[in-house]
């Protein structure tokens, strides 16, 4: 919020020892009397003060400045620097005190209330932030940001709009300050204003995009779909060839079941090198969910899906192989679940999914890899240490099997079908271990269990 705090601080040390040299005491005087002695201690105490600061001993700076007041109150050089040591210290209220006996002294000088108005910010006090900022517009127009947004702190939404007004007008629109616009909006419930403004902007430039899906979207939201439907449209008007449109026409098709009118649409965003990816998942998302009320045009989603880069997102990846593996497409879920893997590598469904998948399609060194990895990241899921098991019987590993399978027992609560995979599991393995009695022993517990379902 302060914007000129960081660069406050270089430019006094380039500009501010001047002035000193210059003022009252002349530092560069050879002493020839008491007075000289004076002068003397002053630079002495001064220059201690910065040295100290510099190393960052803030109390030993504030002590040397206080020096520098008893033998000379008159510099407000000498008040700032003790203002900001006092910053340094969170001691925010001898920092104020200090600073605005150093506006006293030079009432103009802008860096002395940039500091102090970076005091009243740490301190939440943003009405006298309100009104230091106020004397600092004059000094510099990006202050004006910082003056709409204490409007906005306090209650005082019309002046704040006012202001972001005035820049948007002079500097044009930003997304900084729209942010802070739309907070306004969302705090005086004025959504009319909000309204007027993006149409005021479609009239002064209509071939701004981002401006109609703002007003597509703001529409859409108070439930006016007519108004937000005429806005796209509108904006296929002017951009015939706009592919962000048909972000929000596919929506329209679709609530006016126009599937074919919905599928080109949702093409075009799934194509469009314009449109991000977060934006495309979302889509996908919605395709598959409506391919799945309209299997008739599962090819156009299959059309489709072949467009979209499998690193584009994993929500909609993992939407698509669950969709898959609804249709019993197990290879294709495989392969979606995987990309989704790649973009979320710690999300448990998606690893889950993926090693049973790996299971049943007899990948089963591959599955025995993930499940370890896994298990690191998941110690106490109990299907992981029966996956790792499956895999490990199917690849001949007897031993590793029992251990896995014996550890991950412990972690199965309330869940029978589970206890019983687990018994079967170490049966076999037993057996492949050629320890018949413990193998029977495992088949008998999984017996039982099975006849108290």
């Amino acid at each position: 919020m302060k914007i000129k705090h960081c660069i406050a601080t270089f430019i006094m040390g380039v500009f501010l020892l001047p002035q000193i040299n210059y003022a009252q005491v002349d530092f560069n005087k050879t002493p020839d009397d008491d007075l000289g002695n004076i002068e003397d201690k002053y630079q002495e105490y001064f220059f201690e003060a910065l040295k100290q600061k510099g190393i960052e001993n803030y109390d030993r700076s504030i002590k040397a400045l206080l020096k520098c007041i008893e033998l000379d109150d008159s510099e407000s050089v000498i008040y700032y620097e003790l203002g900001k040591n006092y910053v340094k210290l969170k001691n925010f209220g001898l920092a104020e005190e200090a600073l605005k006996k150093a506006i006293v002294k030079e009432p103009e000088n802008e860096w002395y209330l940039d500091e102090l108005y970076g005091v009243y910010y740490e301190l939440n006090d943003f009405d006298k932030a309100l009104k230091t900022v106020k004397q600092l517009v004059k000094f510099h127009p990006d202050y004006k940001e910082d003056l709409a947004s204490l409007y906005f702190r306090n209650k005082k939404y019309k002046a704040a709009l006012k202001v972001l007004d005035e820049m948007d007008k002079e500097l044009g629109v930003s997304k900084s300050r729209d942010r802070l616009r739309n907070q306004i909006y969302n705090a005086n419930g004025d959504d009319k204003d909000r309204i007027e403004n993006l149409v005021e902007r479609i009239e002064n430039n209509p071939g701004n995009e981002a401006n109609y899906l703002s007003l597509i979207y703001r529409y859409s939201e108070k439930g006016d779909t007519k108004k937000a439907y005429e806005t796209a449209m509108n904006l296929l008007r002017q951009k015939p060839n706009s592919q962000l449109v048909h972000l929000a026409l596919y929506k329209f098709y679709l609530d006016d079941d126009e599937p074919e009118k919905a599928i080109s649409s949702m093409k075009i965003v799934l194509k469009s090198t314009k449109i991000k990816p977060d934006a495309k998942a979302k889509v996908l998302i919605d395709f598959v969910k409506f391919v799945q009320n309209k299997p008739e045009y599962e090819h156009e989603l299959l059309d489709a899906t072949s467009m979209v880069a499998l690193a584009e997102g994993w929500k909609s990846h993992a939407e698509l192989a669950q969709y898959y593996l609804k249709k019993g497409d197990k290879t294709q879920a495989l392969k979606y679940f995987q990309a989704a893997f790649e973009k979320e590598s710690d999300n448990f469904d998606v690893i889950k999914n993926i090693i049973l998948l790996q299971l049943d399609l007899k990948q089963y060194t591959k599955a025995l890899k993930l499940s370890k990895e896994a298990l690191e990241a998941f110690p106490a899921q109990p299907i992981l240490y029966l996956a790792s098991g499956v895999a490990n019987n199917q690849l001949n590993k007897p031993k590793e099997a029992i251990n896995v399978l014996e550890t991950g027992i412990d972690f199965v609560i309330d869940n029978i079908k589970m206890e019983v995979d687990f018994f079967t599991q170490l049966s076999m393995a037993y057996k492949l271990d050629n320890n018949i009695t413990k193998s029977q022993a495992f088949a008998k517990k999984a017996e039982q269990l099975l006849k108290k379902q």
